[in-house]
């Protein structure tokens, strides 16, 4: 019993240092590790089998970064590469013209959904925020209303479609570096639900007009994104656009399914090269190579060595913070809290409400929903077998709650919530009405279709 103040009081300080002291969330987990291990009263020092403390950590730290640390870069690269080259841009345009204009709200939802997925929601929201602007003039609808559909809408899949660094490293952190195809799956589909409950949230607002003045910073910003279509002069082509981000999904899934044990596809060669290309880091390799057709041929190496450093980059603090993530995870493995935490709640009979309201409360206390992904998913880690959720299928569904978690809710500490009230000039009070409560209905209608699905596990 102990054991579990000590818990609480280790995420209540993990909590108060990442958000009123403002500490980076890499060195808030590490500290949480090292002070954790202690408080635990785990071993100091190595004797013989039996690790110490800073044996835990620095394992955990590598495990963590072994699985999934190159997945992570290589979709932050491919991301990058499809930010610079105006490959966001032709996506958009051309579900515009699929989807038509008749129903702007949806259109814009439609395009955050697929952007997102290798693009930083943030980034996401910047590159179409100009489209979004002509948009909501060209067809007469209010600039709120588009905001919304659109801040929605690259939500959705930013924290429950791989590659976003969150659900990758939330799936590495639940044992699921080998099942990225399954995570992808389902998570998909719950993403539609969710930028849904957005999409409708945002209908609300069709006849609201912004009440807030942009900064003259973001307004210089905007200005500089509309320059961004002229600047590149001919777009890259629909099909070179999309196949970064579908032929890596395509790949693993194939992968997943040809290794899955009742052998569908059989046994075979062919079957065997689909697992190995069907590997997460394979597949975003081969993404990689798809989206080299999108770099110019003058000063393509240039260019190239530039977009990986870029990527390289945005990506560090995302390891860092995962690496951190995954050595507080190893104390906490190390200890009988798990155990004895899972057995408490599962006689409550809430399942993946655990993991959901562990992740509502980080994301809510925090700001950032990759810290309450990759926390999450370090904290219930240990307690999947006492929820009955230890399947293959039980842990996506745990992956699938902590992101329906880590959209509760985006308010004043979450950097997204910034950029989608000043990008539309909403004030701060219009935009708890509109983002805030959005993310909010986004994240309870999520985690109430994967309760449904928990009662099949």
């Amino acid at each position: 019993m102990s054991d579990v103040f000590v818990l609480v009081g280790v995420v209540v300080a993990l909590v108060l240092a990442a958000s009123v002291l403002k500490l980076h969330p890499f060195a808030a987990l590490l500290l949480a590790a090292l002070f954790g291990g202690m408080a635990f009263g785990l071993p100091l020092l190595d004797d013989g089998d039996t690790l110490g403390l800073v044996s835990v950590i620095t394992t955990g730290f590598g495990a963590t970064l072994g699985s999934i640390g190159l997945v992570i870069i290589l979709g932050t690269v491919i991301g990058v590469i499809l930010d610079k080259s105006g490959a966001a841009i032709t996506m958009a345009d051309w579900i515009v013209r699929r989807i038509g204009q008749r129903y702007p709200t949806v259109t814009m939802t439609v395009i955050g959904y697929i952007v997102s997925i290798p693009v930083f929601c943030d980034s996401g929201y910047v590159i179409l925020n100009s489209l979004k602007e002509s948009m909501a003039t060209r067809n007469r609808v209010s600039p709120v209303a588009m905001s919304v559909a659109l801040a929605t809408g690259l939500f959705a899949t930013h924290t429950l479609v791989p590659p976003t660094p969150g659900p990758i490293a939330a799936a590495g952190n639940l044992g699921l570096s080998d099942q990225l195809g399954l995570v992808i799956a389902v998570g998909l589909p719950l993403a539609v639900v969710a930028a849904i409950a957005g999409n409708l949230w945002a209908r609300r607002f069709r006849d609201v007009q912004p009440d807030g003045i942009a900064a003259e910073d973001v307004e210089e910003r905007i200005a500089a994104f509309g320059r961004l279509r002229d600047e590149l002069g001919t777009l890259p082509g629909a099909t070179a656009s999309f196949a970064p981000i579908f032929v890596p999904l395509l790949l693993i899934m194939l992968g997943s399914i040809a290794a899955y044990p009742t052998e569908p596809l059989g046994d075979n060669v062919v079957v065997d090269a689909l697992r190995f290309v069907g590997q997460p880091v394979i597949a975003l390799l081969v993404g990689l190579v798809c989206a080299l057709t999108l770099l110019p041929r003058a000063g393509f190496m240039d260019r190239l060595n530039e977009r990986i450093s870029d990527g390289i980059l945005a990506a560090a603090p995302i390891l860092l913070i995962t690496g951190a993530g995954g050595a507080f995870g190893a104390v906490i493995k190390a200890t009988p809290v798990g155990t004895y935490l899972g057995e408490q709640l599962s006689g409550l009979g809430i399942g993946v409400f655990v993991p959901f309201l562990i992740a509502a409360a980080l994301k809510t206390a925090q700001g950032s929903s990759t810290v309450a992904l990759v926390t999450t998913s370090v904290l219930v880690a240990p307690l999947l077998g006492e929820l009955g959720l230890d399947s293959d299928f039980g842990r996506v569904l745990v992956v699938m709650a902590i992101g329906a978690g880590a959209m509760v809710v985006s308010h004043a500490n979450d950097s997204y919530f910034w950029v989608v009230s000043q990008f539309s000039r909403m004030s701060v009070k219009q935009a708890y009405a509109a983002q805030t409560a959005a993310t909010a209905l986004q994240g309870l209608a999520t985690i109430a279709v994967v309760f449904v699905l928990s009662l099949f596990v």
